[in-house]
This record gives structure tokens, sequence and C-alpha cells, in this order.
């Protein structure tokens, strides 16, 4: 995904809960407990594609930070969990396979990737 479609939702988001406009408060929809925006083109103008968008999937990964405390002291795990296993890892937490609380999650490209 474009960088400048992130930066023009999460201004949108920010300008929502703040003061924003009457028209930009309108693209921002509710369902199931959260905000969102639907987005039909790219920041060229151009419709998205689905080879495209699974292609891009197969390379994120993320980088999960959990806070736990461990004998009495605050640490941070950070875990790189691959865009295709994301759910599952939040999962267990809810399954109390893993447990913490998760501080971030934050997008990033493994160099490596071929």
């Amino acid at each position: 995904m474009s960088d400048n479609i992130n930066k023009n939702v999460i201004n949108l988001f920010s300008k929502h809960v703040s003061k924003g406009n009457v028209e930009e408060k309108k693209k921002i929809k509710y369902y199931a407990g959260f905000n969102y925006i639907k987005t039909k083109k790219d920041s060229n103008g151009n419709k998205f594609r689905k080879d495209s968008l699974l292609k891009y999937r197969s390379k994120c990964h993320y980088m999960v930070t959990v806070m736990r405390e461990v004998e009495n002291e605050v640490v941070l795990y950070s875990y790189d969990v691959p865009n295709d296993d994301l759910f599952k890892f939040i999962k267990s937490f809810e399954e109390n396979t893993l447990d913490g609380i998760i501080i971030e999650i934050d997008k990033y490209f493994p160099e490596n990737i071929v």
C-alpha cells in the first residue's frame, strides 16, 4: 500500500477524533465496533489489482512488541510475525498460549525476501 494512502487515512481518523469537517467525517464508517475508511483506488488513481495486493501481502512481516512482567521487571518481547500468521499470533493471546500486552504492531519488509 502507498504511504500516501496510509497518511491520508490516518489524517482522516485523526481529524475525526478531533474536529474534522462534515465531508471528511462522512468518509469514516463504523462497523463491528471499529471505524474504517473504504479506499477504491491507489494514490495514482488506479483501481487496486488483486494479484498485486496478494503479492505485496506475502512480503509483509510485522514486528509485534509485547510487554510482560517477569520477576517484578517490565520487559519487552519483539516478535517477527509473517503476514499469514498475524491473526494466529493475536488469537494466541485470547487462547492464553501467549501472554502479555501488545504495545505496538509495526509493518516491515525483511531484506532477505526474494
